[in-house]
């Protein structure tokens, strides 16, 4: 019997998948989180077209998450980022902002964030954006796409080199 969401039984930790040669397990990812360089290359497409694109990226390797990617303000072609009012919290980060992502004519509220003035040891985030690959035409690392990780809450990217289980969908909460 599946014990209903919200229960004692749902919080306790799943199983981790094991990792075979060449991937990584979300489960051996620290907390708190860490940043760390990139050198893959990098290509989101929104509205038919590519609208950012870089080696530069960085990630965020955080327990049970598949890793949010931040890519360079600079590599997002003109117009694609287009700041909006209101704010969140991270507990780790820091206070987020946020941005509409526009290419085309096509325009996807809220699906943008970074950190400005991140805290002591993600001074990285400050100058990058990180998207929500799933409301993106597509977000490739090193030509795969990716995946996007269940929920709306987190901006996971899932890709061949990553096994879970994953937070973020439903029953997940208390991971």
């Amino acid at each position: 019997m599946t014990p209903p969401p919200g229960s004692f039984r749902s919080l306790r930790r799943p199983q981790p998948i094991p990792p075979l040669p060449g991937q990584e397990s979300v489960w051996d990812y620290p907390r708190p989180p860490r940043v760390e360089p990139r050198s893959e290359r990098v290509v989101v497409r929104l509205g038919g077209r590519a609208i950012a694109d870089t080696t530069e990226a960085v990630r965020v390797l955080e327990t049970s998450h598949p890793p949010v990617y931040y890519l360079p303000v600079d590599s997002f072609v003109p117009g694609a980022l287009v700041p909006v009012e209101g704010t969140s919290f991270c507990e780790f980060k820091g206070q987020a902002h946020y941005f509409d992502i526009v290419s085309n004519g096509v325009v996807v509220p809220r699906a943008g964030w970074t950190y400005p003035r991140p805290t002591r040891g993600f001074e990285a985030l400050g100058t990058r954006v990180a998207l929500y690959p799933g409301q993106m035409d597509a977000c490739e690392v090193d030509g795969e796409r990716v995946t996007s990780q269940e929920g709306d809450f987190y901006g996971g990217w899932i890709t061949a080199a990553i096994v879970g289980p994953f937070k973020g969908a439903p029953g997940t909460a208390g991971w």
